[in-house]
């Protein structure tokens, strides 16, 4: 079976087999990324899907990813949140990275938010802050419209001039305003990993005009673009990134620094959540 049919067949699989196990369909989706998983640990009336259970779904390998799909009330707010992505750098072909995107879509999840921890460029930035992305550089992400275009899903070339909705930027604005949690913003570079950057490419990064670096999110982001999902997207800046600081880099900081900034997080998430839900009813 060639790799676009079988795609198909997994986005129909996974969507039924969630459909069926679920008793209600949020209309917003999180994607919660290394060490950022603690947000669904403050969800209420829960209902929990195992990756492993759902068809056609890789498994989470990356530390900080716990592997589940949960839905539950945040704020009032009914959401389905992926705690734990997965990576091009763990040995999955795009389409199982960008996946649970379609699947979503196909649920009828209109609003997705994509977050992350990512390495900072921009020296303004500290650890721990959070960075709303409103552009990113993904000439080294993995093609996630590479092949036979899905025509089900867009156009064969779609426009990425509002990759990211400038309406739920406005949404996360007033979000930081009312809960008084800073909200920087940036543009993220997509670097493939699974190493760390080297200060030289961290040098090139920010001469294009990076503020952030990670290892992923682009991908997801485009392919929610081309289904014409609103996308917003944020990123915790868990440690500086190679050369900006004279110190090596290493995964438990990342861990750490999540952990450190959790209720900060949640709490911004949670009000913007509330901020789309009303403006859905609307």
């Amino acid at each position: 079976m060639d790799r676009i049919k079988k795609h198909r067949q997994n986005i129909s699989s996974a969507s039924e087999y969630i459909r069926s196990h679920l008793k209600q369909i949020p209309k917003i989706a999180v994607v919660l990324g290394s060490g950022l998983g603690p947000l669904a640990d403050t969800l209420v009336n829960t209902e929990s899907i195992p990756y492993s259970d759902i068809p056609g779904f890789a498994q989470s390998t990356a530390p900080g990813h716990e592997g589940r799909l949960i839905a539950g009330d945040l704020n009032g707010c009914r959401i389905l949140a992926m705690q734990g992505r997965f990576h091009s750098y763990e040995g999955y072909d795009v389409l199982d990275v960008v996946l649970p995107v379609r699947v979503f879509h196909t649920l009828g999840i209109k609003d997705i938010i994509l977050t992350n921890a990512a390495g900072g460029i921009n020296p303004d930035f500290s650890e721990g802050a959070l960075m709303m992305i409103t552009d990113h550089i993904g000439f080294l992400a993995p093609p996630a419209l590479w092949g036979e275009n899905l025509e089900e899903f867009g156009p064969r070339f779609p426009d990425m001039t509002y990759a990211y909705s400038r309406q739920l930027f406005e949404l996360a604005r007033k979000a930081s305003k009312s809960t008084g949690i800073k909200l920087n913003e940036g543009i993220y570079a997509y670097a493939p990993g699974a190493q760390y950057e080297t200060p030289a490419e961290i040098r090139v990064f920010s001469k294009l005009g990076a503020d952030a670096v990670g290892m992923s999110t682009v991908p997801e982001a485009v392919a929610a673009r081309h289904t014409g999902m609103s996308v917003l997207a944020i990123s915790c800046i868990t440690n500086m990134a190679a050369g900006i600081i004279d110190r090596e880099l290493n995964h438990i900081e990342v861990l750490e620094t999540s952990k450190r900034v959790a209720d900060h997080f949640s709490n911004l998430i949670a009000e913007i959540i509330k901020n789309i839900a009303e403006k859905d009813v609307q």
